[in-house]
C-alpha cells in the first residue's frame, strides 16, 4: 500500500473510526423506526394525568418495545433468507433512521406538554413546566438503556448455551432450546427471587403499617362504638389502621341532626380487622355478633361494605348515606389483606373473594330469618377491589327469593364479570361508559353527572348502581387494546376524556397499564377517586331516600366544606 493510501486510511479511521461501524452494524433500522414512532405515540394523552418521570417511565419501556419489535422483524426477514443490504449501505441507512428518529422525537417531544395539558384543563389542573419535556427525555433515555442491557444478556445466554450445544445437535435446534432455556432462567430470576422476595418484603412492610394506630384517632368511650371496651373487637390490635379510620370519622347524631334541623341518630360501624380473629369464618362470625351486640338490625338501613385490598372503606362514600337516612343506619366491613388492591389482587386474588362470600352469608342469612316488616333494608358497597368481591359476595340463585334492597358499586375494575357482561348486552345506542341495560329496573350507570333518573323506566324491587367515570383506568383497561380499539374510546366520549385521546396498536395498551397504577392520583372527581357529591346521587336513588333536587344540592354543599 503505498504512503498516500495509508494516509487516506488513518484519516478515515480518525473521522469514523471503526468502533463506529461496529455499532452501526448491530442496530436495526427497523428497530430506530418502529422505536421512534411507538416514542411519539407514548406522548399523546391517555386517561389520566402523567408527571415527567411516569410519562418517562412509559416512553421508555415503549421506546424499547418498538425496538425490539422492529429487531424481531429484522430478524424475521433474515431467517427467510431474504436479501440485505451489504454492511455500507446498512451503515448508510441507519444514520438516515438514525436522523429521521431524531427529528420524530423532538418534534413529539415539543408537543408533549401541550398534549398533557390538554388532559390537566379537563380536570382543573395547573399546566405542566417548560422543563416536563428535557426531564421526561433523560428519563426514558434511562430506562430504554436499562431496558436495552437486560435484552442484551438475555441475548448473550441464549448464544452461550445455544453454542454449547452445537457440538451435539443440529444448529437451528440449539437456537430454539437456547431461547427456551434462557426464557426459564429469566423467569426463575423474575418470579423465583424478584416477586417473591418483593412480595414477602411488600407483605411485611403493609402488614406493620396496618397495626399503627392511625394518627389523631382515639379510642371511643361509647359502648356502642366499635372498637371501644364494651365491643368485641379490640381497638389494638383487632381494628388496625384502617378499622380505627374507618369507625372514628363517622358523623355524631348532632352533626347530623344540625344539618337536617331534626333528631336524628349516631350512626353505628362495624370493623373487624384481620387481627382480630384467625380465619375467614371467625372474623365473619365476630361481625355478625358484634352487629347484634349494638342492636344494628334495629336501625332503618344496614349497609354491607367491602373494603378495598387494603382494607380501606371510603368513608365519603358511607358518610352520605348516613346524613340521608338522618343517622338511622348500621354499616358493617371486614377486612381481607393489608396489601394495595392491584398487590393483593396478584397475591391473594381468592382471599377477599371467600371474606366478602362469608361475611354476606352470615350477615344475610341472620337478616333473612328477620321479620320482613321489622328489618333494616340490606345495601351492598364496594368501591375497586371491594365492588369486585362485593359482586361474587352474593349468588342470585341464594337470594332471588328474598333479595336484598340494593348495591352501589363505585370503579368497578375490569376483571368484573358481572360488569363486563352487563356492559356488553347494553342497548346498541348507548356509549360504553354509560351503558343502559334493558329496561332499567335493576341496573343503572351513571358519572358525575346524575343519570339515574330515566324516564321510560321504573325501579324493581331491587336496585343496582354502578357509579364509574369514563376516565377510571381501573374500570376502562383492558389487555386487548394491544390489538383493538376499546368500544369506550368511540365518538361520544366520556366528558373527561381528552379529544386527543388516539388508539395505536400496543402502544395505547401500555398507557392504560401505567394509568391503572396511577389512577388514585387523579384529582377528585376523575379517574379512580370518587366524589362525595356523587356519592350522594348515587345512594339517594339506590335506597330510595326521597330527597328533592335542593335537599341533595344542600346536603352536597355541607360535605364539601
Amino acid at each position: 500500500m503505498s504512503v498516500v493510501a495509508r494516509l487516506q486510511t488513518r484519516v478515515r479511521g480518525f473521522i469514523w473510526p471503526g468502533w463506529a461501524n461496529r455499532i452501526l452494524r448491530t442496530l436495526s433500522i427497523p428497530g430506530l423506526i418502529l422505536a421512534s414512532l411507538f416514542f411519539a405515540a407514548s406522548l399523546t394523552p391517555s386517561l389520566i394525568p402523567r408527571t415527567d418521570d411516569v410519562q418517562g417511565i412509559l416512553s421508555g419501556l415503549s421506546l424499547a418495545a418498538g425496538y425490539g419489535l422492529g429487531v424481531f422483524l429484522h430478524w424475521l426477514w433474515s431467517y427467510l433468507e431474504l436479501p440485505e443490504f451489504s454492511d455500507r449501505t446498512h451503515n448508510v441507512l441507519v444514520l438516515i433512521a438514525g436522523g429521521g428518529a431524531a427529528v420524530i422525537v423532538l418534534l413529539f417531544l415539543w408537543q408533549a406538554t401541550e398534549w398533557q395539558n390538554t388532559i390537566r384543563e379537563l380536570m382543573e389542573q395547573e399546566p405542566v413546566d417548560g422543563n416536563f419535556p428535557i426531564r421526561l427525555g433523560l428519563i426514558a433515555a434511562a430506562v430504554f438503556a436499562a431496558t436495552l442491557a437486560v435484552a442484551r444478556l438475555f441475548q448473550l445466554l441464549v448464544r452461550f448455551v445455544a453454542m454449547r450445544l452445537r457440538r451435539f445437535i443440529p444448529r437451528r435446534l440449539s437456537n430454539v432450546i437456547g431461547v427456551l432455556a434462557s426464557v426459564a432462567v429469566f423467569w426463575a430470576v423474575i418470579d423465583g427471587v424478584i416477586l417473591e422476595y418483593g412480595l414477602r418484603t411488600a407483605d411485611r412492610s403493609f402488614q406493620q403499617f396496618d397495626v399503627r394506630d392511625f394518627p389523631g384517632a382515639e379510642q371511643p368511650s361509647a359502648p356502642l362504638k366499635t372498637g371501644s371496651d364494651a365491643s368485641l373487637i379490640p381497638w389494638d390490635p383487632g381494628l388496625g389502621r384502617q378499622g380505627q379510620r374507618f369507625v372514628t370519622q363517622a358523623p355524631s347524631g348532632e352533626e347530623i341532626g344540625a344539618f337536617l334541623e331534626a333528631e336524628a341518630q349516631d350512626p353505628l360501624r362495624v370493623y373487624v380487622g384481620l387481627n382480630a380473629a384467625e380465619t375467614i369464618e371467625e372474623r365473619a362470625r365476630l361481625a355478625l355478633e358484634e352487629l347484634q351486640r349494638i342492636n344494628a338490625f334495629d336501625r332503618s338501613v344496614l349497609v354491607l361494605a367491602t373494603p378495598t385490598g387494603r382494607g380501606w372503606v371510603d368513608s365519603r362514600a358511607i358518610t352520605p348515606m348516613e346524613y340521608l337516612h338522618g343517622g338511622d343506619i348500621a354499616t358493617v366491613a371486614v377486612q381481607y389483606s393489608y396489601l394495595p388492591s392491584w398487590l393483593s389482587l396478584m397475591a391473594e386474588s381468592q382471599y377477599g373473594h371467600e371474606t366478602a362470600q362469608a361475611v354476606f352469608a352470615e350477615v344475610y342469612g341472620h337478616w333473612k330469618q328477620l321479620p320482613a316488616d321489622e328489618r333494616p333494608e340490606l345495601y351492598l358497597y364496594g368501591l375497586s377491589l371491594g365492588a369486585l368481591n362485593s359482586e361474587r359476595s352474593a349468588d342470585l340463585y341464594d337470594v332471588i327469593g328474598d333479595p336484598f334492597s340494593g348495591a352501589l358499586w363505585s370503579g368497578p375494575p375490569f376483571r368484573s364479570e358481572t360488569w363486563r357482561d352487563i356492559t356488553r348486552q347494553r342497548h346498541p345506542d348507548s356509549p360504553a361508559w354509560l351503558p343502559r341495560f334493558r329496561d332499567g329496573s335493576v341496573v343503572r350507570f351513571t358519572n358525575q353527572e346524575n343519570h339515574l333518573d330515566i324516564a321510560d323506566a321504573d325501579w324493581g324491587p331491587m336496585r343496582i348502581v354502578y357509579l364509574q367515570y369514563a376516565s377510571d383506568p381501573i374500570t376502562f383497561f383492558e389487555p386487548q387494546a394491544l390489538y383493538r380499539k376499546p368500544e369506550w374510546m368511540q365518538h361520544p366520549r366520556g366528558p373527561d376524556v381528552s379529544p386527543d385521546l388516539t388508539w395505536y396498536p400496543v402502544i395505547t395498551m401500555l398507557q392504560l397499564a401505567v394509568d391503572v397504577t396511577i389512577g388514585d392520583a387523579a384529582p377528585r372527581g376523575y379517574g379512580h377517586v370518587y366524589a362525595t357529591e356523587h356519592y350522594i346521587d348515587a345512594w339517594n336513588a339506590v335506597s330510595n331516600a326521597g330527597w328533592s333536587d335542593e335537599e341533595l344540592r344542600s346536603l352536597k354543599r355541607h360535605l364539601a366544606d
